[in-house]
C-alpha cells in the first residue's frame, strides 16, 4: 500500500447504502488486527488495543463491523489514537473497504482490560474502488490560507487540509517558519457545529492526530526529513493549542 496516494482515494461513508452486499471474510478481519499490530504509535508508551466488533455497540450506519479502539488515559493519548487509527483507516482504503469514523457511538465494555474505550470505525467492505472518492478537491475543507500561516510548503498543506475531523470542524493551524512545522489545536468559541461543547476538545484532540500521521505522510512523500516533538497542550491557552513542532532537515 501507498498510504499517501490513499488519501485521495478516502471517503468517510456516513451512511453504508449501495457499495455491495459482499461480507468481509474471517481472512479480511484477521488481516485487518494484523496490520493493526504494524502500526506506528505517536507513543509507543500507551497501551492500546483494538476490538472487531459486530452487535456491541450503537452505530447503525448500514456497516459490518466496528473496529474498536481502547487506551491507556495517558498524556496524547487521543492524538496517539488518531495517527494509529487513521494509518488502519488509509490501509482499508487500499483493500476497498470503507470506513467511517464514528464518535458518538457507544460500546457495551467501556473499559476493556483495564483500557479506556476511546472511539470507533466503522467498516463495510465494497463491491469496487468506484465507490471511494473520485476527486478530493471537490469536497468542502477550509483553504490552505485559513490553516497555514507562512509562505513555505504550500502543496504539502493544500493537502493536508483534507484531513477528516469531527463534523469537518478541521481544527489545525500550522505555523511555518525558522525551518519548522508547529502545529496547533484551534479552538475557536462558538465554533463546534453539531458536537456537544463538552466533547469539543475531546474529538478535535483525536482529529490532530490524523492531522499529524497526514501531515507525515506529505512530509515524506516530499523526501523532507523531519524530527518531531510532541506538547503537551496547554490548558491556560483560549484558542491554539501547540500540539507538535517539526523541524525540518
Amino acid at each position: 500500500m501507498n498510504a499517501y496516494d490513499m488519501i485521495f482515494k478516502r471517503k468517510s461513508f456516513h451512511i453504508f447504502r449501495n457499495i455491495g452486499d459482499e461480507a468481509l471474510s474471517e481472512a479480511e478481519l484477521k488481516d485487518i488486527k494484523d496490520y493493526f499490530l504494524k502500526v506506528v504509535p505517536l507513543n509507543k508508551d500507551i497501551k492500546v488495543k483494538l476490538v472487531i466488533d459486530k452487535d456491541h455497540n450503537t452505530c447503525k450506519r448500514g456497516q459490518e463491523y466496528c473496529i474498536l479502539f481502547y487506551s491507556e488515559a495517558k498524556d496524547n493519548y487521543l492524538q496517539n489514537i488518531g495517527y494509529i487509527g487513521e494509518q488502519i483507516d488509509l490501509y482499508l482504503t487500499s483493500k476497498n473497504i470503507a470506513t467511517l469514523w464514528f464518535g458518538i457511538g457507544k460500546v457495551k465494555e467501556k473499559v476493556l482490560d483495564g483500557l479506556t474505550y476511546v472511539i470507533m470505525i466503522a467498516i463495510k467492505k465494497a463491491d469496487d474502488a468506484s465507490k471511494f472518492r473520485k476527486d478530493m478537491f471537490a469536497s468542502k475543507r477550509k483553504s490552505v490560507s485559513e490553516i497555514w500561516n507562512g509562505e513555505k510548503y504550500l502543496d504539502i498543506a493544500n493537502i493536508v487540509r483534507f484531513a477528516p475531523s469531527a463534523c469537518n470542524s478541521q481544527p489545525w493551524q500550522v505555523t511555518e517558519a525558522n525551518g519548522s512545522l508547529q502545529v496547533y489545536r484551534y479552538k475557536k468559541e462558538g465554533k463546534r457545529g453539531i458536537m456537544p461543547k463538552a466533547l469539543v476538545d475531546f474529538y478535535n484532540q483525536i482529529d490532530i492526530g490524523i492531522f499529524m500521521y497526514f501531515l507525515e505522510l506529505c512530509l515524506d512523500h516530499e523526501n523532507i526529513a523531519y524530527d518531531k516533538i510532541l506538547h503537551l497542550e496547554n490548558k491556560d491557552d483560549k484558542e491554539y493549542y501547540l500540539n507538535a513542532t517539526y523541524n525540518l532537515k
